[in-house]
């Protein structure tokens, strides 16, 4: 099974941010150095806090959830952060097909 996460990263101008990775903390760490490695959005938008991360598996079902979270509006990506949605919900809120079940 993989270890693939979506996560969401508050910004210091209350902005959120979707993203994927296997290793988060890497991945957030990359983002709090502003430099190469950062996501363009992210870049002079500091402080930047994780908020929400959950275990998805697949690297495919990760990035459908990123690709829905970053189309809902912020008081939807807001409701997330709050909810702490287990991967079940998660997948059930946006609506994504897994085709085994999960």
């Amino acid at each position: 099974m993989s270890n693939w996460h979506v996560y969401l990263i508050r910004t210091g101008d209350g902005s959120v941010y979707a993203g994927t990775a296997a290793d988060v903390a890497r991945r957030v760490a990359e983002h709090q150095s502003d430099g190469g490695r950062c996501a363009r959005y992210l870049r002079g938008r500091a402080p930047l806090r994780l908020v929400f991360k959950r275990r998805l598996g697949s690297r495919s079902l990760a990035l459908k959830a990123e690709r829905r979270i970053k189309g809902l509006p912020k008081h939807q990506k807001e409701g997330i952060v709050r909810s702490n949605l287990s991967k079940r919900d998660l997948i059930a809120r946006l609506a994504i097909q897994t085709g085994n079940g999960s």
